[in-house]
Formats: C-alpha cells, sequence, structure tokens
C-alpha cells in the first residue's frame, strides 16, 4: 500500500498541491485497502488521514495502517475541515468529475482552494500489481467454471430470469463475493439488446442466448460474455456468430503493449464491417476492469490511451440485429509487451445444445 500512496504522492508534485481529498469508494479503497461504506482520505505530502464514522474505526484500523485513522465527530466534512485548518493546507485537489457540487460547496469553505484532478487516480489503478493480477485471474476462474455449468442446465422452458438465478447462485457457490454487476440473459429476438438484463421471457428452441456476467473476487471484478444455441438457430444467426468470433480471437491474437485503444478497437471493427454488419456495432470494443467493472483504459473509436503491460482489459466486439437477435462474444486479457494473456479461457466455438 506504501507504493500507492506514494504515487498519489506524485499526483501532488504533479499538480502543484498541498494535498490531496479523495472522496469515492473504489479510489478511497485502491489508496489505503479500506473497505467500509463511509469514509475519506486526506494525503498531505507527509500524512495520511482516513476519516471515518464510530461503525468503521476498528476495521479502518486493520485495513488501513498506513493511515492514521480519525473517527468523525458529527458531520463527516466537518470534521475533515478542521483537518485541513490544522495542517495549513491551502491548495487541495479533489476527484472533480465525480464529487457533486453540494460536496464541493460544503469542502470550499475557508482559506483553501479546491482543485479537481481529473481521472488523475483513476490512471494509476490501470496499471495493476501482482496482487490485483492474481485476483483478477481467480474472479475470471470462477466464471469460467460458472459457464461450464450454465451448460449442463440450460434448455428451452426455462425463463431467462431462472437461467440468471442458477448462474448467480453457481458463482457464489464457487467462491465469488458477489457478481460484479447486474447478470445479462438476452435470448432470441432479446438478443439485439447489448444490455438487456434478464427477464421473464422464456427460452425458446432454436434461440442465440447472450450471457454476459463476471465476479467479484476479494474486491476485483471478471466479465464475460459467451453466446450459445438452444436447439438449431438460423442460418444468418450462425453467419453472425462467425463473424464476431473472427473478430474478436483476432483483436485477442493481436493486442499488445505499445496499442492504442483506437488501433485495437480498429481491427475488430474492420472484420464487421467487412461482413456487411458495421451499422450493427455501436459500442466500444472494451474498457478496463479491477476494482470497479468498468475502469480505464477505453477501447473505442476515440480511445487515445496506450496500452501497457499489466492493463487488464476486455475485447467483447458484437452484432446486434432488431428483429432477429445478437451476437457478443468477450474475454479478459493482460497485456504483455508482446501479446496479451487471456484470463477467460471458456470454449468460444459455437455451442448448440440438444434438445431433450
Amino acid at each position: 500500500m506504501k507504493h500507492r500512496i506514494e504515487k498519489a504522492r506524485q499526483i501532488l508534485k504533479d499538480q502543484q498541491l498541498d494535498a490531496l481529498l479523495v472522496l469515492t469508494d473504489f479510489n478511497r479503497r485502491y489508496l489505503s485497502g479500506f473497505t467500509g461504506t463511509s469514509g475519506a482520505l486526506l494525503i498531505t505530502t507527509s500524512k495520511q488521514y482516513l476519516f471515518t464514522d464510530f461503525r468503521y474505526v476498528e476495521q479502518a484500523s486493520a485495513q488501513a495502517q498506513h493511515y492514521e485513522i480519525i473517527q468523525q465527530q458529527g458531520d463527516l466534512y466537518d470534521t475533515m475541515l478542521k483537518y485541513i485548518k490544522q495542517n495549513s493546507l491551502t491548495t487541495l485537489g479533489f476527484e472533480g468529475h465525480i464529487v457533486s457540487y453540494d460536496t464541493f460547496v460544503t469542502l470550499n469553505q475557508g482559506s483553501h482552494t479546491l482543485k479537481p484532478i481529473g481521472q488523475a487516480i483513476e490512471h494509476i489503478r490501470m496499471v495493476k500489481d501482482q496482487d490485483e493480477i492474481a485476483a483478477i485471474q481467480k474472479a475470471a476462474n470462477i466464471v469460467d467454471e460458472a459457464y461450464q455449468y450454465i451448460l449442463t442446465v440450460a434448455k428451452a422452458g426455462m425463463t431467462e430470469k431462472e437461467l440468471k438465478a442458477h448462474l448467480e447462485s453457481k458463482m457464489l457457490h464457487l467462491g465469488a463475493d458477489d457478481t460484479s454487476f447486474d447478470t445479462i440473459v438476452a435470448s432470441g429476438k432479446r438478443g439485439a439488446l447489448p444490455h438487456g438484463v434478464a427477464s421473464d421471457k422464456v427460452i425458446e428452441s432454436g434461440d442465440m442466448v447472450t450471457l454476459d456476467f463476471g465476479a467479484y473476487y476479494q474486491g476485483y471484478a471478471s466479465d464475460i460474455t459467451r453466446t450459445f444455441a438452444v436447439g438449431q438457430p438460423s442460418d444468418e444467426m450462425i453467419h453472425i456468430y462467425e463473424t464476431v468470433l473472427k473478430a474478436q480471437k483476432t483483436a485477442v491474437a493481436s493486442i499488445q503493449a505499445g496499442m492504442t485503444g483506437k488501433e485495437i478497437d480498429q481491427i475488430a471493427r474492420d472484420i464487421i464491417a467487412e461482413a456487411g454488419y458495421g451499422d450493427y456495432f455501436g459500442h466500444s470494443l472494451g474498457h478496463g476492469i479491477g476494482l470497479d467493472i468498468h475502469e480505464l483504459p477505453m477501447l473505442s473509436p476515440k480511445s487515445t490511451y496506450t496500452l501497457e503491460p499489466n492493463h487488464i482489459v476486455t475485447i467483447e466486439p458484437g452484432i446486434y440485429v432488431n428483429g432477429l437477435g445478437g451476437v457478443r462474444i468477450e474475454d479478459d486479457i493482460l497485456i504483455q509487451e508482446n501479446g496479451g494473456q487471456c484470463f477467460t479461457n471458456s470454449t468460444k466455438d459455437l455451442i448448440i445444445l440438444k434438445e431433450e
């Protein structure tokens, strides 16, 4: 944790700040190790404080051992303002892209000045250390095993919600702390909805079923998408599947450190466009994962982020045709100097489940 605090202090140096206020959950956890739901950090050039209420003092003392734990007296922000004044801090950085205007007004009282730091902390979080990598790999193992299980229970006549219940229960049984987002189950024509969360729709013979799901393990997320068929799908849906699979595999094989998010996005997008489905791939190719399910860097047509070793990103092209259905295939990839290591290894061959 010390090296993360030092990276935060580099922000102070780079942006000519006296201190850093950290108010958001993921950034607070990243810089301190504290997992409670209420608290804030104040990091100066020589000190670091964690403010929280009486419910979390013991927990904070155990988890954030490099911080001085301050139990708030009354309002959290009033307590923080007291310490800002005591330390004679004049210019403080804060997460202006996330913090509410009301919170800004509350903390902007006194002789100090608040300065937004953009996504400076999120940029630090992009490069994962070995403990983070190990946790994400374990989270990926959980979703791989859960997918193998779901192929044994999915069948026509089952609702999307029933399939979701089987999947999420299995992930918890395998050791997941929680799901990392609301599980997507989109079958048949609903497959054209990229974020079609599970509904009461009954899965029918011939439906393609898209599952987009993830697990949290020790606070870190995995994210996988697989599409399979229940009974024989149409020839067009098979063609769409093969197109997405080609785009996804080519992007996975091509990605490496030094590429920009735009470059890797273009590789997959060109394959889909050449097949005549360019207008049906409307989202970005992928995103970073870590403490949050959507982190930097982004892989998109506008992304200028340069990929570095130990970034972990998703690669998830898709085709979505209204009135017909859709296909998406997604893996979690650890960026390396000369390629990428795939953390999710469930088969990507088109699985056609036989009907009973």
